[in-house]
């Protein structure tokens, strides 16, 4: 069984915008650059064809938002090597990446693809529904602690939203991980797996 790796929606507007971006886009940042590192370096050393880190990026019409497709705020954070035949920009237009992309589970399971490790942006929004909706196609699910996040929302933190919903992806089967075990799992066994 083959792993993917989801980074969701770790866009301009969310993460690096001083004006927009969520609270703690930083520390989003920084875990995305050293997951990013370790996974490309295990890939490469692996030479598989099968796309394995999956970039989602979320497209919205002007009227609905700032993400407009070729904008400033709707471009990635960390973008897909442009040689690297194992990375895949993803696009989406509802939180769901799988609602989005009809045929991804069926071509993601035909590439031999049954494990699904994500995290980025937004905790509840995005990622939430993009774990549930990779559940709800039969995927082994991870979520990766502390990298990802949200923002605050009324009387709650976004730590506070952050651990709602990883209880909820815990109760429909979702494993919860550390990124920085992850990572070091990784390191270790050579592999993308948790």
């Amino acid at each position: 069984m083959t792993t993917a790796l989801f980074v969701i929606d770790i866009q301009n507007d969310l993460a690096t915008d001083p004006e927009t971006r969520i609270p703690h886009a930083e520390r989003i940042n920084t875990a995305g650059q050293k997951i990013l590192s370790v996974a490309r370096a295990i890939l490469e050393a692996q030479q598989g064809q099968t796309p394995a880190i999956f970039f989602v990026q979320h497209e919205e019409k002007p009227e609905d938002g700032p993400l407009v497709r070729d904008s400033e705020p709707w471009k990635l954070v960390f973008e897909p090597h442009a040689h690297a035949h194992r990375e895949r920009r993803i696009p989406k237009w509802t939180r769901d990446t799988f609602e989005s992309n009809p045929n991804l589970a069926s071509e993601l399971k035909a590439a031999g693809i049954g494990e699904i490790i994500a995290f980025g942006i937004q905790s509840e929004c995005c990622v939430e529904s993009t774990c549930s909706g990779a559940i709800a196609a039969g995927f082994k699910v991870t979520l990766l602690s502390g990298a990802h996040s949200t923002y605050n929302s009324g009387s709650k933190t976004a730590e506070e939203i952050e651990r709602e919903v990883e209880e909820r992806l815990r109760a429909k089967g979702a494993m919860v991980v550390p990124w920085e075990e992850a990572v070091a799992a990784w390191e270790r066994n050579e592999r993308l797996s948790c």
